[in-house]
């Protein structure tokens, strides 16, 4: 069971670094974004192996925080892609 742990900690680390690569010369805005989005997956992932692998359940506490900062920095990039501005201010005329 240790020995599959480990080897799906080394596979996450090596797709991380694939990400990586594409966060930093990805061809749009958008591709970088959905690469940001998925290096937050491969870190709760990662926290969550470690949390079997040290056999602890306060490492959750982290995930649950990780995913939600992920969720938001997500919706923001996409909404500042879409439109141009992350908060809508009404204007007055």
């Amino acid at each position: 069971m240790m020995v599959f742990i480990w080897v799906c900690l080394i596979l996450i680390v090596l797709s991380m670094v694939g990400v990586l690569y594409r966060v930093f010369r990805g061809p749009s805005v958008p591709d970088r974004l959905i690469s940001l989005d998925s290096i937050g997956v491969m870190l709760i992932s990662t926290i969550a192996l470690l949390s079997i692998l040290f056999d602890t359940p306060f490492f959750i506490d982290v995930i649950l925080l990780i995913a939600i900062m992920s969720f938001i920095g997500t919706v923001s990039f996409s909404k500042f892609i879409e439109r141009g501005e992350i908060i809508e201010r009404e204007r007055n005329r």
